[in-house]
């Protein structure tokens, strides 16, 4: 890991010089890097992944900042692949980040090369888009791991990890299925998914507009962090187990 071993010496110690290498050797990709994503990105970098690319095509918003690694004051208006680049750099500038700054649509999968990568990780708040991103990750040799919604949630320990047809409580997971069974069209294998059963209702009022989301959901930074951190999770203990 070059001059900057000494960064990760405390993972080293728990994980081994070998796992370290495996995990400095693995590529991996993130669509998505707001509430859960930027957190699994800084997961993924504080844990000694070199390699990794961050696909998200918005730019940093005020309202933003109560829950996002990347989003502050000083970054409202700015893309959030390029500052989230930035911060990442500054964790371990021998990294190579790659940021994407467009949108995964049927119009633009070809350009992501997915079968270049070890590991994909869904952030993506667009039904659709979040659909088609599983079925086509589910066609790579690459390991999906999925967050499902990640609002109105309040209780951190009611966060779970299971496959995505054994998913309960959760409208997001819900909608997919049924997508999914309305086209007639489904992954082709089994992949992880990062979920809370508890869901609340909004208390207050918005004037938020969000062309990717049928409804702009409250949402707080202990349960968006953890979702994220927990998605990197799955990703270096693979690696560590592997």
């Amino acid at each position: 890991m070059g001059l900057y071993h000494d960064n990760f010496s405390r993972s080293e110690l728990l994980l081994g010089p070998d796992a370290m290498e495996r995990i400095a050797r693995k590529r991996v990709i993130v669509f998505g890097v707001g509430g859960v994503g930027s957190w699994c990105a800084e997961g993924l970098v504080r844990s000694g992944i070199h390699q990794l690319t961050i696909v998200d095509s918005d730019c940093v918003c005020s309202t933003n900042i109560n829950r996002q690694l990347m989003a502050t004051t000083q970054t409202v208006g700015l893309p959030k692949v390029e500052v989230l680049k930035e911060r990442l750099l500054t964790i371990n500038p021998e990294a190579e980040i790659t940021a994407l700054q467009k949108f995964f649509t049927q119009e633009t999968v070809e350009e992501f090369n997915l079968d270049d990568y070890d590991y994909i990780i869904d952030a993506i708040d667009s039904l659709k888009d979040k659909a088609l991103l599983i079925l086509t990750a589910c066609q790579t040799k690459a390991k999906l791991y999925s967050s499902m919604g990640a609002a109105l949630k309040m209780d951190p320990t009611r966060i779970k990890v299971t496959e995505f047809w054994k998913v309960q409580g959760d409208p997001l997971a819900r909608a997919l299925r049924k997508k999914f069974k309305s086209k007639q069209q489904f992954p082709k294998r089994k992949f992880q998914c990062v979920y809370s059963d508890e869901l609340l209702t909004n208390l207050g009022h918005t004037t938020e507009q969000c062309p990717t989301k049928a409804q702009v959901n409250g949402s707080v930074v202990h349960i968006t962090a953890v979702f994220g951190f927990t998605l990197s999770a799955l990703v270096i203990e693979d690696i560590y187990k592997g």
